[in-house]
Formats: C-alpha cells, structure tokens, sequence
C-alpha cells in the first residue's frame, strides 16, 4: 500500500478512536462504580497482542485491580477463579465473528461481570451485538492502532477508577496518545527505505525468527505468526528476547535470518542484550529499534508506552513490503475463514 494510502486511512481511524475518549471513560468508571478486582482483555492472535502495551501498564501500575491477557480458547475452556462480580472484561475480535472469542462473552456473562466491553471492526457484527458496549474503528487496514487506543483508554480509566493513579496522571497518559499518528507517519516515513530493504533480504529466507522483549515482544508474535506465516505463508518463529538465550539462539548461525525490535521500556536491556549477541554471531540479523525514532508529539515520559504502538505500525509496514517483494497478496489465505476448523 503506497504510504500516501497508509496515511490517510490511519489518520481518519486513530483519529475516531481518539474522540471516543470521554465515552470509553464513562463506561469504564460506570462499570467500576461498584469495585473491580480484575480486568480480563481476551481475544485470539492479533486482538490478543494488542493488548500486551496496555498490559505491561496495568501489571506495572495496577496495585487494586489485576489484569489478566487471555487467549479466547483458553478463556473459554479454563476461565479464571477470579472471574466473577468484580471483574471487567474486554473482548476484541476484528472481524467480530471469531467464534472462540463470542463464546468467551459467555462464559464471561455466566460468572456475573461488572461489564464486558467489546473492540471490534464493524457495530453490527456478532461480538459487537453480544457486548454491553462495543467501541469500533471501521477500518479493514488500520487496526493495531485503534484497538491500542481504546485499550489504553480502558486500562487507564480502570487505573484511575480503582485508585491506582490520579486524574493528573490519568489525563497526562491519555494525552500522549493524541500525537500517535503523526509519530506513527514521521516513522514510516524515516524508516520506510530500510524496511523495503529489510524485506528484500529477507524473502527469499528459508525461516526468519523475529525477537521482542516487554511489550515488544508480541509486535515481534504479530510480525511472525500475522503477518510472514499467516499472510505470507513463510516460515518463522517469535521469541522473548530473553527466552532466546534458553534455547533458541542454539540454532543461530552467520547464516541465520533474524529480525529484532527494540522499545523504550523496562524491558529495553533484554533486548540489547539480544542485540549484542546478534551482532557478534549473526550476519542476517536487522533490528528496528525505537530509540532511533523521532516520535514528535509523544512525550519522553511516555515513550515506553506509546512506542509499542508505533513499533507494531512498522510492523505492519514490513508486512506490505514483503508483500510487494514476494507478489503474494497479504488477503490470501488456504484455510482461514475457508474451510471448517
């Protein structure tokens, strides 16, 4: 997709998720009036690793409120004895008809929540239909982006419902997130020669095993199973970055496709370490790393929070450049939504 296209369909669509801001705050403090204890985000592949940003927020602020990130298959067949009264749980599917994930609504429901809220494409779809309250976005191509806002919108406001952070620091989060589309295009526009070449190279790579650490590392799990297996049918892996050093780096050599992302976070030394060992014993290995990124209008102070954000954008963009290297359509599929499974 040229990046006059890019810009335009995700300007529009983080835009609207933006101006749900005031609505996704009083659903949430509404749904926490009576107390929460725990907020479930499910969903399965991509609706699942956008919440990972939002996540490491909630596990490294959230004293009140316990957040779990849930597959949609095992939310279903294995729910949590903490799943009750007190609980809040976001479901996110974007075509809304992902079966596993309409069921865990519910399962949910059968243990009594606070709410469920639903993200999702379109407001007339099953998921949609199912949840007390759906917040959209409308788009077939910018999706990683709207899902990330209206989750940081929910995480902060339960944060802020539960005691767990001020209505400063509510507002001064939130507020971070109004730059995401221009750091988003400063991004792509910055790096977008060295993802085509990235892509180039890595084409014709018999595996490409991609690697992320903190919220990064499920940018890295969306790059290899969304987009180079499922959308490129190309052989890859994604590791923690950390993990790799148990085992996984056991098969490197100088022959060795890897890819590696880099945030701003606490979890940003894993991920250097990585490098160092990528730099001294491989020779295919390509890194995109945030700290090279201007990111204009993204505060400092919220670089390791946003970033993931902009990162999982890159991701997106290597997609479409792979795309035109290999002529494979990113829409094709063998079985997905094709055949009974």
């Amino acid at each position: 997709m040229p990046v006059k296209s890019v810009a335009s369909d995700l300007e529009s669509t983080i835009s609207g998720a933006l101006e749900q801001r005031s609505r996704v705050s009083s659903i949430v403090a509404e749904a926490a009036a009576g107390g929460i204890k725990t907020l479930f985000f499910v969903g399965c592949g991509g609706s699942l690793y956008a919440s990972s940003p939002i996540g490491d927020v909630m596990a490294t602020r959230g004293r009140s409120v316990v957040t779990y990130r849930m597959e949609s298959g095992e939310f279903v067949y294995g729910p949590p004895a903490t799943l009750g009264p007190d609980s809040l749980v976001v479901v996110g599917s974007h075509t809304g008809t992902t079966p596993e994930t309409i069921k865990a609504i519910e399962v949910a429901r059968a243990h009594g929540p606070r709410a469920v809220l639903a993200i999702t494409r379109e407001p007339d779809s099953p998921l949609a239909q199912a949840a007390d309250h759906a917040f959209t976005y409308g788009s077939k191509h910018t999706v990683w982006e709207p899902k990330q806002v209206y989750l940081a919108q929910i995480g902060h406001g339960a944060l802020l419902a539960c005691g767990d952070e001020s209505q400063a620091e509510h507002d001064a989060a939130l507020d971070a997130y109004s730059g995401l589309g221009g750091a988003i295009l400063d991004a792509i526009a910055a790096s977008d020669d060295y993802l085509a070449e990235m892509a180039t190279a890595l084409a014709s790579e018999p595996v490409i095993y991609v690697l992320g650490a903190g919220p990064a590392e499920d940018v890295a799990r969306c790059l290899s199973m969304c987009y180079l297996q499922e959308m490129q049918w190309l052989h890859s892996a994604a590791f923690n970055a950390n993990e790799f050093f148990h085992g996984a780096f056991e098969v490197v050599t100088d022959q060795t496709a890897v890819l590696l992302f880099l945030g701003q976070d606490h979890s940003r030394p894993i991920a250097e370490r990585a490098r160092t060992f990528l730099e001294k014993y491989a020779r295919r290995a390509w890194t995109v790393d945030l700290a090279d990124l201007a990111l204009p209008g993204i505060p400092g102070a919220y670089r390791g929070e946003v970033g993931p954000l902009v990162l999982g954008s890159l991701a997106s963009r290597i997609g479409q450049h792979f795309e035109a290297v290999t002529g494979h359509d990113l829409d094709t599929r063998r079985y997905m939504h094709k055949v009974e499974y």
